[in-house]
């Protein structure tokens, strides 16, 4: 392993949520903590507002009826990346992405791929359903929790 591997594993830690990496090769360790410190410090300080002024200041249009909101559906379930790294939607270049849009996967089915170290990770589902949304695009860099697809169960 080079220098450049090992910057990319110690930036990886650091965005990731963990706080301890370890991983073994060729009889060669090497392993990173993150040190958190139990109790964050606060410094108080005094924020000086600048005066209000007379006129009131105009309230931002309410949403129209034609502006879409936002609607939480429970049925939609996020699929999240379980890993820093670069997502791939096809098991190499020329061939047909795992799923898309409106395919229907099993629990266990492999949906996706992701290198991280020079490895490549297959993603499997853990729920039944439809896909809904693929959230990221091929060859794109993930970040640990971030959504990859959304499936709808039922």
């Amino acid at each position: 392993m080079d220098l450049k591997e090992i910057k990319r594993l110690i930036e990886m830690v650091e965005y990731a949520k963990i706080s301890h990496f370890s991983i073994e090769y060729d009889d060669k360790r090497i392993e990173i903590k993150k040190e958190w410190s139990g109790n964050p410090v606060v410094q108080p300080h005094q924020v000086v507002l600048p005066p209000s002024p007379t006129v009131a200041s105009p309230l931002p249009d309410a949403p129209s009826a034609s502006t879409p909101l936002p609607i939480h559906d429970s049925n939609l379930i996020p699929i999240t990346s379980q890993m820093v790294g670069t997502f791939y939607s096809a098991p190499s270049p020329d061939a047909a992405p795992f799923v898309k849009v409106g395919d229907r996967i099993a629990a266990g089915t492999v949906i996706c791929m992701i290198e991280a170290m020079k490895l490549f990770n297959e993603i499997e589902s853990e729920v039944s359903g439809v896909i809904e949304k693929v959230c990221v695009n091929n060859a794109e860099s993930v970040e640990y929790g971030q959504e990859l697809f959304l499936v709808r169960i039922g």
